[in-house]
């Protein structure tokens, strides 16, 4: 709920949001740092988004620097009217040799190998691309910065799936590993906050609200 963002001097606030939904994601291709349009459904429910954001008093938005991502924004600051600041260091992890390949195709094809990586929980890691340790290692360090230049602010963050699990994963203290109970729904609004350099979740899995 709106309440929950903290209005403290001393605690940045930052609310976690993904894209909308992309051509890829229809197609259950991994996109990574590759990229794709965002489909009719995803336009809709994104300016369906800005209307339950606007309640929450946002002083500024941060996002990734990739499509999917600016049109997103773009469409969410038709009505909520934040000033912006892309960066390339809330991107999406890098799947390396598998961006572009369908998710039912590597369960097929790479089985045994999609196992054995999975179940090494933070350091999974696609061939060629980047581990989960590493996309939560910079991208909190981003937002530690970004909370020393904007203390006690309301900042929200338009990203990835992939980046906002690592960063609730690692926050709750979570093993990434198969198993695990479910912690995310899908198509949330996430609140973290940022206090003397330490993080922690505030709510969670807060849904997109229909237009009164």
């Amino acid at each position: 709920m709106a309440d929950a963002v903290n209005n403290s001097p001393s605690i940045t606030t930052f609310g976690l949001l993904r894209h909308g939904q992309t051509e890829w994601n229809v197609l259950k291709k991994i996109q990574g740092s590759a990229d794709s349009p965002l489909t009719t459904k995803g336009r809709e429910e994104t300016g369906q988004w800005a209307d339950t954001l606007k309640k929450y008093s946002w002083d500024r938005i941060i996002a990734s620097d990739l499509g999917r991502v600016r049109a997103t924004v773009e469409i969410i600051n038709q009505k909520i009217h934040l000033p912006v600041t892309f960066d390339p260091s809330l991107r999406e992890q890098c799947w390396g040799d598998w961006e572009g390949l369908t998710i039912p195709f590597i369960q097929k094809k790479h089985k045994e190998d999609l196992a054995r990586r999975v179940a090494m929980g933070w350091d999974f890691s696609a061939p060629g691309g980047e581990t989960r340790r590493a996309v939560k290692d910079r991208v909190l360090a981003t937002l530690l910065l970004y909370a020393k230049k904007w203390p006690g602010k309301k900042i929200l963050v338009v990203c990835h799936q992939g980046v906002v699990k690592s960063l609730l994963y690692s926050i709750t203290k979570r093993e990434f590993l198969p198993g695990e109970d479910p912690l995310l729904q899908h198509n949330c609004l996430h609140l973290i906050s940022c206090t003397r350099q330490e993080f922690s979740s505030v709510e969670l899995n807060i849904p997109r609200r229909p237009e009164p």
